[in-house]
């Protein structure tokens, strides 16, 4: 029987992970590669038998590399702004969705403003340790073009009216398409942000790869 081969970025969509994590492996020796013509390839059938073959924390390792796999698909370092201007809350929303604009996420600014500012006036968005994160109130896809977070941080610490009283300076702009995605989202940066020094970081780092990396690759090590 002929064997099946997957290339690098097969290998991947086939486990749900990203490229990076079979480079990874291949680099560990848990798959071997197989030149054929210009690109390397793995044996599909080494992939399931390791597959077959996890115990449970490698299971829970996995599970843990896919979730990073789907946060990239709305996440992209283009998406990180940081140190912008504003007063208070509406000033940094305005900014927020002016970004928005800006990375072809939404047509029109002021209708995201308006409706993000609709959902902050029910109840405050900001979740505590300085850190919100924005959404509307329903999902609107067609005005969404493509499901994205936004990562941003004001130069200045803003009242936000949050449950512990702090002030904010770090925003997570949640525009996505359906429940599914929004839930995944919410529970995968609420267990980011359980972490105090991934806080510390996301508030002082100056570098938006190093934000990258840790929003993508430090749930991993934990």
């Amino acid at each position: 029987m002929a064997k099946d081969y997957l290339t690098i970025k097969q290998a991947a969509t086939y486990l749900k992970v990203t490229d990076s994590v079979i480079k990874e492996t291949i680099k560990a020796e848990v798959f071997k590669t197989i030149k054929r013509g210009n690109s390397f390839v793995i044996d599909k059938s080494e992939v399931d038998e390791w597959l077959a073959n996890l115990n449970e924390r490698e299971v829970e390792l996995l599970a843990l590399k896919r979730s990073v796999c789907r946060f990239t698909d709305y996440f992209r370092p283009k998406y990180i702004y940081l140190n912008f201007q504003a007063d208070n809350k509406y000033e940094a929303i305005a900014e927020m969705s002016k970004i928005a604009k800006e990375l072809k996420i939404v047509k029109d600014h002021r209708w995201l403003y308006q409706v993000v500012v609709a959902r902050e006036e029910l109840v405050s968005t900001a979740i505590g340790k300085g850190v919100a994160l924005l959404h509307p109130r329903h999902l609107h896809p067609s005005k969404v073009k493509r499901p994205a977070i936004i990562f941003g941080r004001s130069a200045k610490e803003i009242e936000f009216d949050a449950v512990d009283n702090k002030p904010v300076n770090t925003y997570f702009m949640l525009l996505l398409h359906d429940d599914q995605q929004h839930l995944f989202s919410i529970s995968y940066i609420s267990k980011l942000l359980m972490n105090e020094k991934i806080i510390e970081t996301l508030k002082s780092t100056e570098n938006p790869e190093e934000i990258y990396n840790i929003l993508t690759k430090q749930i991993i090590s934990k």
